[in-house]
């Protein structure tokens, strides 16, 4: 696994998103994006990363900074953990985990003793 460096130019993506719309990130060339990646749509801890990103639209706002949430989750997903939870953001489907694996972000994880692939909240 590559995990970006600070100053690293990102990979490239188009990806669908809540409203089965395609985003790419160079659409966005020249602007502030905020990407951050999360395992798994309406779970506990994704939920309250995505309510604290929510809840700091204002002062992202203010900083000109656009937020996209990227999961392995499919598009069909995305709209009601976006509606569950009043989420101001796009929602990014990466299903095959190939934008995960570009930011170095997917790998082997082990939990309880087993291991399995999935996205690295904290990647080393």
């Amino acid at each position: 696994m590559n995990t970006l460096q600070a100053g690293d130019k990102a990979p490239q993506f188009s990806l669908q998103n809540q409203n089965d719309e395609t985003i790419t990130l160079s659409d966005y060339l020249g602007k502030k994006v905020l990407v951050y990646f999360y395992p798994k749509a309406m779970t506990p801890g994704c939920t309250v990363q995505a309510q604290g990103l929510r809840d700091s639209k204002d002062a992202l706002d203010g900083l000109n900074v656009e937020v996209m949430g990227i999961s392995p989750d499919a598009v069909k997903r995305l709209p009601k953990f976006a509606e569950k939870e009043s989420l101001n953001f796009t929602l990014l489907s990466d299903e095959d985990h190939a934008v995960a694996d570009a930011f170095g972000v997917w790998g082997l994880k082990k939990f309880m003793g087993k291991e399995y692939d999935g996205i690295h909240l904290y990647p080393h």
